[in-house]
């Protein structure tokens, strides 16, 4: 297929050679234009606009940091809603699902294009596995083609409903995993004080009721910091504000994400925003933080 991605930041360029693994031919953009010539390298052909990048393809992918982002590269003057039959567009990107109902009706409006509401999860390692999982809303339409394109970097594709499911979806993804993180920080904390060997915790539970990916991951990566980030803290801050505007949106209470917010808030404003995940260890282990510091 010949498709279009805009957007080449942690999640983006990986997603982009996979998918010129799989044979796709793959026209790019990014802001900052530099950092698709490795792609180019690859096989991409890189585009000085979203438009141009979104011209004669068989639909369209993007993977932003966030709606601002997203709004500018699909409604701005040389948007991907400027482009002449894209039949539909893949947004990769997390966002309130209340404003990708509305920008699906606006764009469908402008182009007759479909949006597909579809963040994932499984982080970098899931892409360079072809292991993602990714959450589908909106119209069912074009969803076989787009899945079919998907695949090159995704094992699990599941539609969850009308436009917005995707990223409601994506809400409760985020609301377990900050949850988890935040539990396996206050563990490491708790086996620190009582003489625990830290090093063979994840070994420990591995297989029982507490092991989880984030287990394996986070404990490693809390008890020594690692140079490459697999998601920064403000990113997961970003991602449970939005959880929790939907909750106060829809009435659900929802006390325990609450207070991660504040935990996630308090590690933000103790300079850790831009620090991977990782750094809540610091918040139940003071002296951790240093290590965190950009």
């Amino acid at each position: 297929m010949k498709l279009a991605f805009c957007g080449l930041g942690l999640m983006g360029g990986p997603m982009v050679m996979r998918l010129l693994a799989a044979g796709h031919h793959v026209q790019v953009w990014n802001r900052s234009a530099h950092k698709a010539q490795a792609l180019a390298l690859l096989g991409a052909q890189v585009c000085d606009t979203p438009a141009q990048a979104a011209t004669g393809v068989d639909g369209a992918f993007m993977c932003l940091l966030n709606k601002e982002a997203v709004e500018r590269v699909v409604f701005g003057p040389e948007g991907i809603a400027q482009a002449a039959h894209v039949p539909w567009l893949v947004d990769h990107s997390s966002m309130p699902p209340d404003v990708t109902r509305q920008w699906g009706t606006r764009l469908h409006a402008s182009s007759a294009a479909d949006w597909l509401d579809a963040p994932v999860s499984g982080g970098i390692a899931g892409v360079q596995a072809g292991s993602l999982a990714v959450m589908v809303g909106g119209s069912t339409r074009h969803l076989a083609k787009a899945s079919q394109a998907m695949q090159a970097y995704a094992r699990n594709i599941t539609h969850m409903g009308e436009s917005g499911a995707g990223q409601a979806t994506k809400l409760c993804n985020q609301t377990i995993v900050a949850a988890t993180v935040s539990a396996i920080a206050e563990a490491i904390g708790l086996a620190q004080r009582n003489g625990i060997a830290l090093h063979q915790l994840a070994q420990a539970l591995e297989g029982g009721w507490a092991d989880s990916k984030p287990l394996q991951v986070f404990v490693p990566r809390m008890l020594t910091p690692s140079a490459q980030s697999i998601g920064a803290l403000s990113t997961m801050l970003k991602d449970i504000d939005m959880v929790m505007n939907a909750a106060q949106q829809s009435g659900a209470p929802m006390p325990l994400t609450a207070t991660v917010q504040q935990q996630l808030r308090s590690a933000k404003a103790a300079g850790l925003g831009e620090a991977e995940l990782s750094a809540l260890i610091s918040l139940v282990w003071p002296e951790k933080r240093q290590e965190f510091l950009p």
